[in-house]
């Protein structure tokens, strides 16, 4: 206990903005993401500012961008940005090939309206496999609408799937201007963050040298606010940043903040590849007795996943290979699991997919944050994340109805071998994680994925 009470003590030391508890609102569902998202539009007088890893060409991007350019023809005066990754705006979907990218939409749309929107190309490093824009916010004048989520049509459940994840909005001036200052400061006029609209986008290549300083600047820049102390009433909000394992300030909240937990600490994430760090602190919270639950997607409601009466492509490997690791853990810490300190949660629902991330400990600390919590997360990616300090319990409610609403659709995992293994999985899958192995690529693929 005195060791978790010391790493609350860094927590509490961190600059922070105080935010009154009724301005924090938690949805609970893909559809009501969308359509707060385009209700904030409708209703921007001053500026919107979207980051998102992407903005899809599909009924929904389609839709999004169409309200967007439509609220710039009523208000010329509003400033509208949008900030995707540069690589994956100018690729079509995995798996769908002669798909353009996205950047053909962008270009189609900014033909079509006299009053255009800045579209921003943000190449983190030099190929998309070695990092990419995973920054999480959307801004409306002072209120940011937080989610993993990026912008199509299963994010939106647009159509019959949706794909879960977590929404919160929180309406505060200092926090939308912090966060509107950052990508301001980094990424407009910066000479590798190209616009999106125009024919000449130059190529990752042209961009090597403005590429590698603009890294060097995203590792050494963070949220830059005054610190406000909290009154009653109010809870305290750090807005935070990473990039790359050294001196990666996200990371290191995370980690005092796991270690920071006292009696509960409920963790979700859809791809289970912890970073070993990681790893470490919550096995040193199950030999300390503290519960730890883990709330992750079944292997069919990940992403990639391919059914096995589908013609199967090597990116359905994916899903396999994280229940292999899952597996794994769970053998590992079976005693933890008959002891109820363990519960590996695994959420499934129709053919939806799971996205969730984040964190809570104990009811008065959370992690709102888009980090997968991977090694990919930790190391490669642009990440983002919104420490929550709550000493009042105001929000405990909202959190409880929250993880309420996560654990509606999981079935606790009892033993470890109710968790499918090699010998269980089609013969294509067998075929590519036997090859996997045998050449140690899986070494290598648990620090890109």
């Amino acid at each position: 206990m005195q060791l978790a009470n010391y790493y609350r003590k860094l927590l509490e030391r961190m600059p922070k903005l105080a935010v009154d508890a009724d301005q924090v609102q938690v949805l609970h569902s893909a559809r009501a993401f969308k359509q707060r998202l385009l209700e904030l539009i409708s209703r921007a007088q001053t500026r919107i500012y979207l980051v998102s890893l992407y903005l899809q060409d599909d009924q929904a991007g389609r839709e999004i961008l169409t309200a967007l350019y439509e609220a710039k023809q009523a208000n010329p005066a509003l400033d509208i940005r949008l900030f995707v990754d540069f690589h994956r705006a100018q690729r079509g979907l995995i798996g769908h090939q002669g798909q353009g990218g996205n950047h053909l939409m962008y270009q189609e749309f900014a033909a079509r309206y006299p009053q255009q929107i800045a579209i921003h190309g943000v190449p983190v490093k030099g190929r998309e496999i070695l990092g990419v824009l995973h920054l999480k916010g959307f801004i409306f004048d002072d209120t940011l609408l937080y989610s993993g989520a990026s912008l199509n049509d299963i994010y939106l459940h647009q159509q019959d799937r949706y794909r879960f994840d977590r929404y919160h909005q929180i309406t505060h001036p200092q926090l939308a201007q912090t966060m509107v200052n950052y990508v301001r400061e980094l990424f407009i006029d910066n000479p590798a963050v190209p616009p999106l609209t125009r024919a000449d986008i130059p190529r990752a290549r042209q961009l090597r040298n403005e590429i590698r300083l603009f890294k060097q600047a995203l590792r050494r820049t963070q949220y830059q606010f005054r610190d406000t102390p909290r009154n009653p009433g109010q809870v305290c909000i750090t807005p935070l940043a990473g990039l790359g394992k050294r001196g990666n300030r996200l990371n290191r909240t995370i980690r005092t903040l796991v270690r920071g937990t006292r009696q509960r600490l409920f963790v979700c994430t859809p791809y289970f590849n912890l970073p070993k760090p990681l790893a470490r602190d919550i096995r040193n919270l199950l030999k300390k007795g503290i519960e730890v639950t883990l709330v992750l997607g079944d292997k069919t409601a990940n992403d990639f996943y391919i059914a096995p009466e589908e013609s199967f492509r090597t990116i359905g490997g994916l899903p396999y290979l994280y229940e292999s690791n899952l597996r794994r853990f769970a053998r590992a810490n079976q005693t933890f699991i008959y002891q109820g300190h363990l519960n590996i949660m695994l959420w499934r629902h129709e053919r939806n997919s799971y996205h969730l991330k984040g964190l809570f400990v104990d009811d008065d600390l959370a992690m709102i944050t888009g980090n997968n919590l991977n090694p990919r997360a930790w190391g490669l990616d642009l990440e983002n994340g919104l420490l929550v300090q709550d000493p009042e319990l105001l929000l405990k409610p909202r959190f409880e109805a929250e993880r309420e609403n996560i654990l509606a659709h999981c079935q606790r995992i009892e033993h470890f071998s109710e968790i499918e293994e090699l010998d269980d999985y089609p013969q294509a899958v067998q075929k590519l994680l036997k090859r996997v192995q045998r050449t140690r690529a899986n070494v290598l693929l648990k620090r890109l994925l």
